[in-house]
């Protein structure tokens, strides 16, 4: 393989913005603490951990492929590899499948019920691209895919998936609507010219009081998934933080600039990370 071939590959995945893998891996993270009630199993760490970055990488394999004839017509997308004809459909297809492959591979040296859950995984992967020509609400599939991690670490700790880790699968998909949303924003001048659907042109001019919202709910569910689980202090104070956060996130919102949206998006992990230090905090020194 060429040097081209293999940028175009790796430009693929997006390994070099990393933004996505972290928004997978923190609420699987968080799930696995919350279940093992502490530092779960090394050997099931790193099954999320690299399951995290091969099938984010799928997701942005498969969604290159579903946008392949829009992607041209959107400035941020426009140099995508399949935008551009640097790969094929073809070859996009059949990294898709190796990839997905790759990820079942590691699944497999889990329990059944994980095994079982991860189809879902995969069916939720490949519908979430294709929505946004049907639906206003891509946004919420796209967090019913991320979120899907959460029971299935519960899964592989527990080998059950109790009712706590579905408030834990809502509040993930809340806050994939929040980060989503805002990145519908930078693209909302080019969704609309190519009839794409967002939650960003739903929502309109209430999009900051919408995702407000949305942010006071998190923070909410939060302090209810801390007495849940017994978590103390150090955990409310994270999310003391990541309410924070979301405050000054609001404060970039008010600007109704499409730069600043998509920084709001970028910014968002530091929540996810902000919980997820509180988790860790708490069950080992709490």
């Amino acid at each position: 393989m060429d040097r081209n071939r293999f940028q175009a590959y790796l430009d693929l995945t997006r390994l070099n913005r990393p933004i996505g893998i972290y928004l997978v891996l923190w609420p699987a993270l968080w799930a696995l603490w919350l279940a093992a009630d502490g530092l779960p199993p090394l050997s099931v760490l790193l099954i999320f951990i690299a399951g995290a970055v091969v099938m984010r990488s799928a997701g942005c394999v498969i969604n290159d492929y579903a946008d392949r004839h829009f992607d041209g017509g959107v400035a941020r997308t426009c140099c995508r590899p399949l935008a551009t004809g640097a790969l094929s459909e073809q070859q996009a297809l059949r990294f898709f499948a190796l990839l997905v492959l790759t990820g079942f591979g590691l699944v497999l040296m889990l329990n059944p019920l994980t095994i079982w859950l991860s189809f879902g995984a995969l069916l939720l992967s490949v519908l979430y691209p294709f929505m946004k020509r049907y639906t206003y609400w891509p946004q919420a599939f796209l967090g019913a895919a991320f979120a899907w991690a959460v029971p299935m670490a519960f899964a592989a700790v527990l080998n059950d998936v109790p009712w706590q880790a579905w408030l834990i699968y809502a509040l993930t998909l809340l806050w994939a609507l929040i980060y989503d949303t805002a990145y519908a924003i930078a693209d909302k001048e080019d969704d609309l010219k190519l009839g794409i659907k967002s939650t960003a042109i739903l929502f309109g001019d209430r999009v900051q009081w919408v995702l407000g919202g949305f942010q006071l709910m998190m923070v909410l569910g939060f302090v209810w998934v801390g007495r849940l689980f017994d978590l103390g202090g150090l955990y409310d104070l994270a999310v003391w933080v990541a309410a924070g956060l979301f405050g000054y996130h609001q404060w970039l919102l008010h600007f109704q600039r499409a730069d600043l949206a998509f920084r709001v998006f970028l910014n968002n992990h530091w929540v996810g990370l902000v919980i997820l230090i509180g988790i860790v905090a708490d069950t080992h020194f709490g």
